[in-house]
């Protein structure tokens, strides 16, 4: 096993067998260790993303944040199994320098090995590029960063810590500049499940829907426009349940 464990980081073994890391700095593990790091990449990003998402020549994702690089692995993973000459971009802010310096040493699921070369140069110099991938990632605040584009993303995997302890990643003004950064048909995709979240997207324009499955627990599906694949969430009848709710707010 590597040695990734640090002054703020600690390796955890997550229950379908991949590691995550605990963070001392916001007490929350970087996955749920009960889905598992792996498993809940998959099944609450990548798969739901591009469910939507078809005959594309190039796919344009923003992954707040890029952490242990789980999300943009799993899609690197994705696309070599399904759609290896597809152009694909993958932009992603992470705060932690010292963190994405350590990714050189963590201790990745096997699938991830052939990746190696491209999680050094990310880690390292903090991009990559071949003839079908560019991967950016950018080191400071992704609410900063989020500001820039404009109708440019095809896919936002929202993935930063929770709302409790991370609360700026998950505000009603944040989620108007996500709004102005994906296009119309993007898709969204979240772990969280909590009202506050789905209010603060559905303020935006966003329509909400479930995901779930039989092997991970539900998630959230958001989209400027209409998608087929999910259980739509009716936000006005929670809203009349829930009167007092108000979405986080700056």
């Amino acid at each position: 096993m590597k040695n990734f464990n640090d002054e703020t980081h600690t390796l955890t073994l997550s229950e379908d067998g991949s590691y995550t890391a605990y963070s001392k700095e916001y007490d929350e593990h970087y996955h749920s260790t009960k889905d598992g790091a792996l498993k809940e990449s998959y099944e609450k990003h990548v798969i739901p993303a591009f469910k939507s998402l078809s005959n594309k020549d190039e796919v344009v994702i923003l992954d707040i944040c890029y952490g242990l690089g789980f999300n943009t692995l799993c899609t690197l993973l994705y696309y070599k199994q399904n759609s290896p000459q597809t152009k694909l971009k993958i932009y992603s802010p992470e705060l932690d320098a010292s963190l994405i310096k350590s990714l050189t040493s963590f201790s990745y699921p096997q699938e991830f090995e052939q990746f190696r070369e491209i999680i050094n140069a990310i880690s390292i110099d903090g991009v990559y590029e071949d003839d079908t991938l560019y991967i950016e990632l950018f080191l400071g605040d992704a609410r900063e960063y989020v500001r820039r584009f404009q109708n440019k993303f095809d896919i936002v995997y929202q993935d930063a810590f929770s709302p409790t302890t991370n609360p700026t990643l998950w505000t009603k003004e944040y989620f108007k500049d996500i709004a102005n950064a994906i296009k119309k048909e993007g898709v969204l995709t979240t772990y969280s499940i909590a009202l506050q979240t789905r209010l603060a997207l559905y303020e935006n324009g966003f329509n909400i829907y479930l995901n779930k499955g039989e092997s991970f627990r539900a998630a959230t599906v958001a989209s400027l426009s209409q998608l087929t694949f999910f259980d739509y969430v009716d936000m006005e009848h929670k809203i009349s349940c829930n009167p007092s709710i108000k979405p986080l707010m700056d």
